[in-house]
């Protein structure tokens, strides 16, 4: 039996998001050294991305509002796994990630991050 080749897939994704998306950013604030304190410092990871409206059907207005964007992220060159807590910038527009799916089925290659945004206020 043949296995899938997730590596593939990594691939296509990359391709379509790079021919259709934008140069976008995944920014993550690291806390303070908890023994030395000191200020939190936001680091960011540039990144490729597509960010688009759900489907009228999904939104519900308190899990997902009608403001809020499904943004695919190429898991390509992309330093870090997206969580919860992350602000994704895509088109001049900053995102709060509500949740976020690295879609990895074999527990190695992330073929692409979807995350849920949420304008920042």
């Amino acid at each position: 039996m043949a296995t899938f080749d997730y590596a593939d897939m990594q691939a296509t994704a990359h391709e379509l998001i790079e021919e259709f998306g934008q140069a976008g950013a995944v920014k993550r604030v690291t806390p303070p050294d908890p023994v030395y304190g000191g200020d939190p410092v936001p680091v960011e990871y540039t990144a490729k991305l597509v960010p688009m409206t759900y489907d009228q059907r999904y939104i519900d207005g308190t899990t997902i509002t009608t403001a809020d964007r499904q943004i695919y992220i190429s898991s390509v060159g992309l330093a870090i796994v997206p969580t919860v807590g992350d602000v994704i910038a895509a088109g001049g527009v900053e995102y709060h990630v509500i949740a976020a799916d690295p879609n990895n089925y074999d527990g190695v290659t992330n073929v692409v991050f979807i995350v849920q945004g949420r304008i920042a206020a």
